[in-house]
C-alpha cells in the first residue's frame, strides 16, 4: 500500500530497479539502430511496434482487453497522443535529426529529459519541484552529455533534436493517468496497436510503395531486438516503474541510457569508453541516487478524475493531476 508520503521502501526499490532494467534496454538498443540508417523510417517503427503488439497479446490473459471498452473518448486520444508523440514522434525526431547532427546531439538533449520533467510536471500541478529531483536531474543530464559529449550540428538538426526531447518527456508523462487503470501490460500493448497504424499510415503518406520492404538479416536483427527486448520487455518494466515511483523519479533513469549505450557501443566498433565516459556514467548514478531517493508528502487529491470503472490508486496524485492537462 503507497502511504500519503508516496511509496514504500520495498515498492520503492521494485519501480527503481524496473526503471532501470527499462533504460538499460534503450539504451543498449542504440547500437542496434546503427544498423538501421537506410531502412524505410516509418516502416521500421510499423513492423518494431506491430510485432511488439503481437507479443504482448498472449501475456494478456482472457478478460484482459476489457479495461479498453471502459475508456473514455479522452483517454482514448490521450493514448494516440502517447504512441504519436512518445513512441512513433521520438523516434522518427531521432532519425531526422542525426541526418545534419552527430547522434550524441540528440542524445545530450534527450538527456535533459529528467530536469524538465522534475519542473514541468510539479509546475502543471501548482507546486514547487522536490529540490532533490531537481538537483539529481541535473546531475544526471550533466552526466549524460559527458557521457555523449557534443557532436556538430546545424539548426534543423538541433530542431529535430529538440523534438526528441519533447517526444521523451511526453512518453513519460502523457501515459500516467492511464497506468493504474489498464495496467503496465495492457497500456503498452494498446499503445504499440496504435503506434503501428500510425507509423504505417505516415510512412505511406510520406514513403508511398516504398515504406516497407523486406529487411537484410542485419536489419531484422535489429528489428527483433527493438521489438521484442526494448518495447515488449522495456515498455511493460517502464510503466510499471512509473506506477510505483512516479514519473518525476522514474525518469531521472533516463540518463543510464546513453551510459548503456556508450557500454555497448564498443561491441560492435561503433564507439569507446574512457575516462570521460566513466565520470560521466559516475555523475548519472549520484544523480539518480540523490533524486529517487527524495521523498515529499502527497497532497490529498482534488477535482473530478477521469473515469474508467477502475481507480487511478496507486500513481502518485500530484503527477496524475499534471499528466492529465494536454501536453505540449
Amino acid at each position: 500500500m503507497i502511504s500519503s508520503f508516496g511509496p514504500s521502501r520495498a515498492e520503492h526499490r521494485r519501480g527503481a530497479l524496473l526503471a532501470a532494467v527499462a533504460c538499460c534496454l534503450v539504451g543498449a538498443s542504440f547500437t542496434a539502430n546503427s544498423v538501421l540508417g537506410d531502412y524505410p523510417h516509418a516502416g521500421g517503427q510499423a513492423l518494431r511496434y506491430g510485432l511488439a503488439c503481437l507479443l504482448l497479446l498472449p501475456l494478456l490473459g482472457r478478460g484482459a482487453l476489457a479495461p479498453l471498452r471502459l475508456l473514455t473518448a479522452r483517454q482514448w486520444a490521450r493514448l494516440a497522443l502517447l504512441a504519436a508523440v512518445g513512441m512513433v514522434g521520438f523516434n522518427l525526431a531521432v532519425l531526422a535529426a542525426e541526418r545534419t547532427a552527430e547522434p550524441a546531439v540528440p542524445g545530450v538533449l534527450v538527456g535533459c529529459a529528467p530536469v524538465v520533467v522534475a519542473v514541468v510536471v510539479p509546475a502543471l500541478d501548482g507546486r514547487p519541484p522536490a529540490r532533490a529531483v531537481v538537483y539529481g536531474a541535473l546531475l544526471v543530464a550533466a552526466g549524460a552529455m559527458a557521457v555523449q559529449g557534443w557532436g556538430r550540428t546545424d539548426a534543423t538538426g538541433l530542431l529535430w533534436s529538440a523534438a526528441a526531447l519533447a517526444g521523451e518527456v511526453g512518453f513519460a508523462v502523457i501515459a500516467v493517468p492511464l497506468v493504474r487503470p489498464l495496467g503496465a501490460r495492457l497500456l503498452s500493448t494498446a499503445a504499440c496497436a496504435l503506434a503501428a497504424v500510425e507509423a504505417a499510415l505516415l510512412g505511406a503518406v510520406l514513403d508511398g510503395r516504398a515504406w516497407l520492404r523486406m529487411p537484410d538479416p542485419a536489419e531484422a536483427a535489429a528489428l527483433l531486438w527493438q521489438a521484442v527486448v526494448v518495447t515488449v520487455i522495456g515498455f511493460v518494466c517502464w510503466y510499471a516503474a512509473v506506477h510505483r515511483i512516479g514519473a518525476e523519479r522514474a525518469t531521472l533513469f533516463s540518463g543510464l541510457i546513453p551510459v548503456c549505450a556508450a557500454l555497448t557501443a564498443p561491441l560492435v566498433a561503433t564507439g569507446s569508453y574512457g575516462w570521460a565516459q566513466a565520470g560521466g556514467s559516475l555523475l548519472v548514478g549520484a544523480g539518480v541516487v540523490l533524486g529517487a531517493r527524495a521523498r515529499h508528502r502527497r497532497p490529498a487529491a482534488s477535482g473530478a478524475q477521469e473515469t474508467t470503472g477502475a481507480p487511478e490508486g496507486g500513481v502518485p496524485a500530484p503527477e496524475r493531476a499534471a499528466a492529465r492537462r494536454p501536453a505540449g
